[in-house]
């Protein structure tokens, strides 16, 4: 099966690494940037172009792989014969492809991807949506190839999912970086830290709802201790604003 990677940031180097490592012949890598676009090829030891109207016209798959705001302007730019077209993004509609392509779908990972971080994709779950049942069935056929968790998913169920991933993702690991400035303050590194959290993850996993094995002042309603965390915050109004608001958000939650 010949697929294209349009893109070549994060995910689009996860992904086509594991395809190519299931069978599946990476036939090119398209990127507007040369050094993202070579380090790729090179890793896949495929060819790759920077120019777009070079992408090759006979793939079965072509994966956009770019940042949300991107992935209309690109594909308005790429003129293909055939070939199912799809993109990896948790919050754009399927519908940004319905005036552009014959075939077209969404294959999108819930995972977060840094280069040089390996994950495993058989533990990743995959969300496809296509706009035909033929579409659909080789999106599940590809994703079942890489993933032992697939699931069918409309555009506004993913979007959801997307925005949960926001909140235990995205949130929690710039609320990491908080803790280890909090941390700094009397000496410590980050790692201090590392069993803890270990622990925090796999409780909320282990319980089934994170909500049932909640600790800490705010849910105790300790607010003598509320209200000296908050004065150790002084120093920095938004750091203030924002232990407050988490406190009294738990509070609401286990006090309604």
């Amino acid at each position: 099966m010949k697929v294209v990677f349009i893109g070549a940031g994060n995910l689009a180097t996860h992904l086509s690494e594991v395809l190519h490592n299931s069978g599946f012949q990476i036939a090119q890598i398209y990127s507007r940037t040369k050094t993202s676009a070579k380090e790729l090829s090179e890793l896949l030891n495929v060819p790759y172009t920077t120019h777009i109207a070079d992408i090759i016209k006979d793939a079965l798959i072509y994966f956009i792989s770019v940042s949300d705001n991107a992935i209309e302007s690109v594909s308005n730019r790429i003129n293909l014969n055939g070939g199912l077209v799809v993109h990896t993004a948790g919050s754009v509609s399927i519908e940004i492809f319905s005036k552009k392509f014959e075939n077209y779908g969404v294959f999108y990972p819930l995972q977060t991807f840094s280069k040089g971080h390996s994950v495993d994709f058989l533990k990743i779950p995959i969300f496809v949506e296509a706009n035909t049942q033929d579409n659909l069935q080789i999106l599940l056929n590809v994703a079942k190839k890489i993933s032992q968790n697939v699931y069918i998913a409309t555009s506004q169920e993913r979007e959801q999912l997307h925005l949960a991933a926001i909140f235990c993702c995205n949130f929690v690991n710039h609320l990491y970086h908080l803790s280890a400035r909090v941390a700094e303050q009397s000496g410590f590194d980050f790692n201090i830290l590392s069993s803890l959290i270990s622990e925090t993850a796999n409780k909320a996993i282990v319980s089934g709802n994170p909500k049932y094995v909640q600790t800490g002042p705010a849910v105790r309603n300790d607010t003598k201790l509320l209200q000296r965390h908050l004065d150790l915050l002084s120093f920095n109004p938004k750091w203030h604003e924002i232990y407050s608001i988490f406190s009294e958000n738990i509070k609401d939650t286990y006090y309604e």
